[in-house]
């Protein structure tokens, strides 16, 4: 009887998902083969369509106005952006370490990774709020050409995910589990993606 209970009881409502384990797999379309959370990855590609979508506009805009954007582009400090490129690549690494590390559940260790991918993340925002205060200094601002109004609003956006994404590793250095930190290394590896996109497109090409 208990064996007839147990087969019945995976045809009802209840053995759904018995009968049809392709069901999660269906409804997240494939993500939920990447690391982490599905979830985050729909948000992962909606804000790369986004960036996208910033960079398109960028880039058709200054076919417009060529001499322009070659001008204001001159006032960019491109070693700055340089060096931000690097503080983000090497903060990706540490992230990558910091999975790693909660692979083998050394927990302190992958926290110890995350507190240093976030204090990058920190260095990359000084670096970017000087970047700004030197321009607003000498009286360059949002509204003095389509070129930096492109600027700030797409780096500011960045800047914005970048501390949402110091939030996301605060998170789960508390709750440290291997899906928790790959979803949060996940983000934090969006932020690392659009940036090496985002400089070399405003800041070197002309």
């Amino acid at each position: 009887m208990g064996l007839d209970q147990d087969t019945a009881a995976q045809h009802d409502g209840s053995g759904l998902m018995d009968d049809d384990p392709q069901s999660s797999s269906d409804a997240w379309g494939g993500l939920e083969a990447l690391p982490g959370h599905p979830l985050m990855w729909v948000l992962i590609l909606s804000e790369l369509v986004v960036f996208g979508a910033f960079l398109l506009t960028f880039s058709a805009a200054r076919i417009g106005d060529p001499a322009g954007f070659a001008n204001d582009q001159l006032h960019l400090d491109r070693v700055m952006g340089g060096i931000n490129t690097l503080v983000l690549l090497t903060s990706g690494l540490l992230a990558v370490f910091a999975v790693r590390a909660i692979k083998k559940d050394a927990v302190l260790q992958c926290r110890a990774w995350l507190a240093g991918a976030a204090v990058l993340g920190i260095v990359f925002l000084i670096v970017k709020l000087i970047e700004y205060g030197t321009k607003i200094d000498v009286g360059i601002g949002l509204e003095t050409s389509t070129f930096f109004t492109l600027y700030y609003l797409i780096t500011g956006f960045h800047a914005l995910h970048v501390v949402m994404g110091l939030g996301v590793l605060g998170i789960v250095a508390i709750w440290p589990n291997l899906t928790n930190i790959e979803t949060g290394t996940a983000f934090w590896h969006m932020i690392d993606m659009v940036w090496v996109l985002v400089f070399p497109v405003i800041y070197l090409l002309r």
